[in-house]
């Protein structure tokens, strides 16, 4: 019993640092991790910052798909691809921005734009969209099973990845919720 529960404290250490960077280069502390089927709700902070999130890292190894809101603003939250790269980034920046579509199995098809970034210090590389109804999305991934993506790298030259929406209902509510909860 007590080998399963250092496996069990080795696994939620494990998951909080992979958790963390997902964050950006800036070191977050997670807390309050809770898993809703293929996603998880969690709660990033650093010292009086919080912020809510809700993701699905199960879709693909090497990326984590994320809504975000922060306390105080949580009726803008926002939508976030994380992908691994292979090495560190020596600097943040915007490298491009492009037009991007997300669609919820036969629903919507939601035309918006991916702005590329890179944060100093982190392996990862950024995708941050911008959606004009990101609530009805939202209602979407709640009822949905898939959410399919397409960015626009160039002329002709798309980036298809698709993420399995079990879980994301429960996930996003809870992320939300909280964030109502510790707004003053």
């Amino acid at each position: 019993m007590h080998c399963i529960s250092r496996l069990a404290s080795f696994l939620l250490l494990t998951f909080s640092l992979v958790l963390t960077g997902a964050a950006s280069a800036t070191d977050y502390n997670t807390g309050d991790v809770q898993a809703h089927g293929g996603w998880h709700s969690l709660v990033l902070s650093l010292g009086e910052e919080r912020h809510f999130r809700a993701i699905d890292q199960l879709s693909y190894s090497d990326a984590i798909f994320s809504v975000n809101a922060s306390a105080g603003a949580c009726d803008v939250p926002w939508l976030e691809l994380r992908v691994a790269l292979d090495e560190y980034q020596a600097e943040s920046r915007t490298v491009n921005r492009v037009p991007a579509d997300l669609r919820v199995d036969h629903a919507t098809i939601h035309n918006g734009s991916a702005a590329f970034v890179t944060e100093r210090g982190d392996d990862g590389f950024y995708a941050r969209f911008v959606f004009p109804d990101l609530d009805l999305l939202l209602e979407e991934m709640a009822e949905g099973e898939l959410l399919r993506l397409r960015m626009m790298r160039g002329k002709d030259d798309p980036w298809f990845m698709i993420f399995g929406l079990d879980g994301a209902e429960a996930a996003i509510s809870r992320a939300m919720r909280q964030c109502r909860m510790a707004t003053p």
